[in-house]
């Protein structure tokens, strides 16, 4: 399809906070989309007749196709472990609000892009998983989250697109990867789970990856994560490799390191069919975290002392 399945606007809830959001706005405008950043502060997210004045407001009124309006929803309660003691609040943001975007797109027209997670999933495959492979959530989390999936998948939204996606790293907000650079620059070694497998992702290139599909025309369920498959461990070897800092990371076993929300050992997420309908692979995700960890300021790339 041609660059006209672009929409003309983008509004994107937690886009002018949140890291994947930030992502989505600078990409969608460099495609020349209008985007609209949202925080919770313009609007609140759960109240219905709120959300739908303020899309009215954003509407141009010499445009009657609604379809020229996207809604795309970053907002979710990622908290993994304390969603266990706080499911009400997690299923309010991971099920509840994609659900009423669902309705409120189908009902206006609108399309609607919202992102999941590979928590959805148990483990047990032991392989990549593919967007028709059965779920079965170990947490609250992932629980709370597939609840969001199924409620959107229920509805008739016109050009609903659906990205699980995974193990998220970028700009603009804390992350694991900075996370692991610091304490890295503080202290002469860190323990790393090495027996969770999954596939990590920048978040640029999935905002890229999003605007690709979009432009498209894609939709339904799909997974979006860069190429490749690491472990925790890995993972934040190569991030402190590439930072600089002297430090010895020492691979653990999830036993090591007890968490309240259960972990699935392997949900490394198959990417094959979204790359077709994209146009094409995502890049590794060695290549993506080189490029993010170059862009770090100084201080969090372990180049100047850092205090205990």
């Amino acid at each position: 399809m041609s660059a006209a399945a672009l929409p003309k606007i983008a509004v994107i809830l937690g886009g002018k906070n949140g890291m994947l959001g930030q992502a989505l706005t600078k990409a969608l405008a460099s495609a020349g989309v209008r985007p609209v950043p949202v925080s919770g502060a313009d609007v609140d997210y759960l109240d219905a007749d709120a959300l739908e004045d303020f899309l009215d407001e954003l509407q141009p009124d010499d445009e009657e196709d609604t379809a020229d309006l996207c809604l795309i929803n970053t907002v979710a309660y990622t908290q993994v472990d304390l969603a266990e003691d706080q499911p009400e609040e997690a299923y309010k943001l991971n099920a509840a609000l994609p659900a009423q975007l669902g309705i409120i797109a189908m009902e206006r027209g609108h399309r609607l892009v919202h992102f999941s997670t590979d928590f959805v999933f148990d483990g047990a495959k032991n392989a990549p998983y593919l967007p028709a492979d059965a779920a079965n959530p170990l947490s609250v989390y992932g629980a709370s989250k597939l609840a969001g999936e199924e409620a959107l998948l229920s509805l008739d939204v016109p050009g609903l697109l659906l990205l699980r996606t995974a193990w998220l790293f970028g700009p603009g907000k804390v992350n694991f990867v900075a996370r692991m650079i610091e304490l890295a620059s503080q202290r002469p070694e860190l323990n790393v789970v090495n027996d969770q497998h999954g596939s990590p992702t920048c978040t640029t290139d999935l905002a890229g990856l999003t605007v690709a599909l979009l432009k498209n025309g894609a939709t339904g369920l799909l997974h979006a994560a860069n190429s490749g498959q690491a472990t925790w461990f890995e993972l934040a070897t190569e991030a402190i490799r590439l930072a600089g800092p002297s430090c010895r990371v020492n691979p653990i076993p999830t036993s090591g390191y007890p968490t309240k929300a259960k972990r699935p050992p392997c949900s490394v997420l198959d990417i094959s069919e979204t790359a077709k309908r994209a146009g094409y692979m995502p890049r590794d995700w060695r290549e993506a975290l080189a490029e993010y960890v170059a862009q770090l300021p100084p201080p969090a790339r372990g180049d100047s002392p850092q205090s205990a």
